[in-house]
Order: C-alpha cells, then sequence, then structure tokens
C-alpha cells in the first residue's frame, strides 16, 4: 500500500452508536482492503452527551482509513472489531454482544475467513487487543466503561492482574501466529501497545475533572503526598510495561508492525512539562487531554477523545507501508 507516514491527521465524520462488522465504501475504482481488527479503541467507542459509551466513526481505524484513502481511493474497510473484546474471547468468543457479529461467534476466525477469501487482495490489518484481559482488576471502577462507581476505594487486584498477564502470555502469540499464516507474508500487519487511563483515578482524588483544570499555583492541593496512590500509580506503570514488552514481543516474533502509542501518552514520564498550566505530570496530563477520563461531563471513561484516536492514528500512519 502506498500510504506516506507523515502524512497530517484531519477528524472527520459525526459519530454514531454502531451495529455490527460494516464495510465502510468509498467511490472510485476498485481497490484493495483494510481489515481493522480489536476492541473498543478498533470501532471508536466513546461516551455521548450522558455519559454512556456507543461506537463511533471518530476512532483511530476511522481516522486512519480517511488518510488512506487520499493515496488510495479505491481502498475499502472492513470494521470488524467489539467493544469488550479480550484475548480469549477474542480467539474462542463467548461475549455475547461481539458472537453475534461473526458467523462462527469469533473474531479471529471471522478475520481468517476474509482474508482466505479476499486473498492477495488485503494491504492492511490493523489489532487491538490485550487491554481487556485487566480492565476489570480495577477494583472501584466499572468496566466495560471506565466510570467510577462510587462503591469501594480504588485498588488493584493483584489476582486479575495475574490471570490477565497468563492469559496475554498465551493468547497472543497464537493470535500473531494465526493472523500472519491467514494474511501471509506481503500483508502488512500494524498492532498497537497501550496506554494507561487509570492513572488519573490513582494520581487525583475523587474530582478528576476538576482538579485537572487547577492553576499551577494549587498544585500541591491537587497533588497531595498520598503513599497509597502514589504506590498504585507505580504499580499501574509497571504492569503496562509488562503488558506491552508481552505484546512487542509476540508480534515482532511474527514479522508484525507495533504501533507504540503509548510513546504519545508517556506512561513513565513523571516530570511536570515546562510551562504547565496545571502543575500535572506528563504521564497524567496526557490522560487528561487525550482521553475521557477528566472530563466533567462525559467521564470519566477509558477511552481516546476525539484527539486522542487522531494521535493514535498518526502513530500508526508512521508504520504503514
Amino acid at each position: 500500500m502506498a500510504a506516506a507516514a507523515a502524512v497530517v491527521l484531519t477528524a472527520g465524520c459525526s459519530g454514531a452508536d454502531g451495529g455490527g462488522a460494516s464495510d465502510q465504501e468509498p467511490s472510485g475504482a476498485d481497490g484493495g482492503h483494510y481489515l481493522s481488527l480489536g476492541d473498543s479503541l478498533a470501532v471508536g467507542v466513546q461516551p455521548d452527551g450522558n455519559g454512556m459509551p456507543g461506537e463511533t466513526e471518530q476512532g483511530y481505524t476511522d481516522i486512519l482509513y480517511r488518510t488512506l484513502l487520499e493515496e488510495d481511493p479505491g481502498l475499502e474497510h472492513e470494521r470488524m472489531g467489539c467493544a469488550g473484546e479480550d484475548t480469549t474471547t477474542f480467539l474462542e468468543g463467548g461475549l455475547p454482544r461481539c458472537e453475534e457479529r461473526y458467523d462462527d461467534g469469533e473474531q479471529l476466525q471471522a478475520a481468517e475467513d476474509f482474508l482466505a477469501d479476499h486473498e492477495g487482495e488485503v494491504d492492511l490489518v490493523t489489532l487491538t487487543i490485550g487491554a481487556n484481559n485487566f480492565t476489570r482488576c480495577v477494583r472501584g471502577v466499572n468496566a466495560p466503561d471506565g466510570r467510577a462507581d462510587g462503591s469501594e476505594d480504588i485498588d488493584i487486584d493483584a489476582e486479575c492482574v495475574a490471570d490477565g498477564l497468563e492469559r496475554l502470555e498465551e493468547d497472543v502469540p497464537e493470535i500473531a501466529e494465526r493472523l500472519r499464516t491467514a494474511a501471509g507474508p506481503d500483508t502488512q500487519i500494524v498492532a498497537m501497545t497501550y496506554y494507561n487511563p487509570f492513572l488519573a483515578f490513582f494520581l487525583l482524588d475523587d474530582d478528576p475533572a476538576g482538579q485537572a483544570s487547577a492553576s499551577a499555583e494549587e498544585a500541591e492541593e491537587v497533588f497531595p503526598e498520598q503513599e497509597a496512590r502514589g504506590g498504585l500509580a507505580e504499580e499501574a506503570v509497571e504492569i503496562l510495561t509488562e503488558v506491552n514488552g508481552t505484546l512487542t514481543d509476540a508480534y515482532e516474533a511474527q514479522g508484525i508492525d507495533v504501533a507504540d502509542v503509548d510513546s504519545v501518552f508517556q506512561a513513565t514520564n513523571q516530570e511536570v512539562p515546562e510551562g504547565s498550566e496545571t502543575g500535572m505530570p506528563a504521564n497524567l496530563q496526557n490522560v487528561c487531554d487525550l482521553t475521557w477520563m477528566c472530563d466533567a461531563e462525559r467521564g470519566p471513561d477509558i477511552h481516546p477523545n476525539e484527539e486522542g484516536a487522531r494521535e493514535i492514528a498518526s502513530v500508526f500512519a508512521e508504520e504503514v507501508r
């Protein structure tokens, strides 16, 4: 696929709650296919005005697709993701709202079938999978939409994390191998690392939206020395580092390119940027700027906002050949 790595990504289409997997067909000459796979990030889930999450056409895959169309007007987008998928359900099915989208109930099998039916016609595959192995591991947060439930103090369930890591280590190499086999050696596959939206809960008090807009003079009050919260933030960063390392190793072993999305969010960067108006460290500021975690009306919600989706699409675009 001819696609410039240094393209300028722009936002387009208004959002709409999604149905099943769908083709987005451009006008123009027949071209190849772009197949997008994965979880809620792949289908552009964002909260609406009432804070309820729904699929939109503002996800990173949609923005990337619109960008690729500039160079390949005949390209078609097969949008096959499903919100809530983790590595196990991606392989085996078992998530009712996702099973109904695929003939055999499994997203990976549906992807393999599509690649077989369009052999030699698929130019690009993107993949976002793994985060939902851990969304339920943060207690005190409603997982699937990442909103605080107020029922208990926020902490990390160590057993849940261990199970999520074990499944990640078992499932992702199989996912990567099967995708590469189905796609063949000439189709580019790009998969991503993750960011950590829960830093907003770990480093802010009970009013993340209010604290995110605090002035630099208020920074000491906004970020008091809280050993428990600070420890949770450190633990979350360590977990994310292990998760992203596992994903990267499995993908690279199969010749799958890696979009290092965490490089945009800078999860380990705790320095306060020069000239900051909030006094927040870079990792937390990025979470507030690029997701709905610090939004007073729609959040807190773990998903990328429009700006975040553009940043993620930009990282993918840099990897596209």
